[in-house]
């Protein structure tokens, strides 16, 4: 027998543990999906403001934090049902709101309602 010490072994790598993926990342993305189906405005919304704290948190976690491509994918369907929001107000607004500007002022200007119409149109 010797009086030498066994030698050195490197220990076993500790084993493989997934990264846990940021809760508000998941968040963004389920609210982005809903912002483009059930709850157009407020989902999306959602969804931007929850996206924007993930990546934050994930940057600031220093790899210990997963899911930027879920945070990355909210964020956009976010946007997305922000701009068709936008969008659809625009067209509503020009479907609506147009051929009633043009009724009222082709009334104003025509010769036989002007008398009865700009009364009431004050009056509102």
């Amino acid at each position: 027998m010797s009086n030498y010490p066994p030698p050195y072994q490197q220990p076993y790598p500790p084993p493989y543990q997934p990264v846990q993926n940021s809760t508000s990342a998941i968040i963004s993305l389920v609210a982005g999906i809903l912002g483009l189906t059930l709850f157009p405005i407020i989902g999306s919304i959602v969804a931007v403001i929850t996206g924007h704290m993930a990546k934050g948190e994930i940057a600031r976690s220093n790899g210990s934090l997963g899911g930027d491509g879920l945070a990355t994918f909210g964020l956009v369907l976010g946007y997305i049902g922000i701009g068709l929001t936008v969008l659809g107000v625009c067209i509503f607004g020009a479907v609506i709101g147009l051929p009633i500007c043009f009724g009222i002022l082709a009334a104003l200007t025509s010769s036989n309602t002007h008398s009865m119409l700009l009364p009431v149109l004050l009056a509102a």
